[in-house]
């Protein structure tokens, strides 16, 4: 099985300010990677995962993933279940982070691509 990275980068969230990270448009099964490293005691971020079921169809969270607080040092990075996909519809699905408390921090994320 080949593994391909679909989008990847460095989110700095705004702290209630829901981030899109990457929106998909392409066939395939896909996971959100995401480094908590970065997160302090206080902190809350949340992942979502939107998808359209349909074509022409409205985007609705298929995964939901809220995490608090400095994150363990065996536990740092997130990553979702697999989300399949096999619609082209424009943001089919869509993939992202929500700070809702504490202080800004910067998460480094990528979405993998599964074929």
């Amino acid at each position: 099985m080949a593994v391909t990275a679909q989008g990847s980068g460095t989110q700095t969230a705004t702290v209630t300010t829901e981030h899109t990270l990457l929106d998909v448009a392409v066939a395939g099964t896909f996971t959100m990677h995401v480094d908590c490293a970065d997160m302090g005691d206080g902190d809350i971020v949340e992942f979502r995962i939107y998808q359209i079921v349909l074509t022409g169809g409205t985007r609705r969270v298929v995964y939901f993933a809220a995490f608090a607080n400095a994150q363990p040092t065996d536990d740092m990075i997130k990553i979702s279940v697999p989300i399949s996909n096999e619609l082209t519809d424009s943001g089919s699905l869509r993939f992202t982070l929500k700070q809702t408390a504490g202080v800004s921090a910067d998460f480094p994320w990528k979405v993998l691509k599964y074929a």
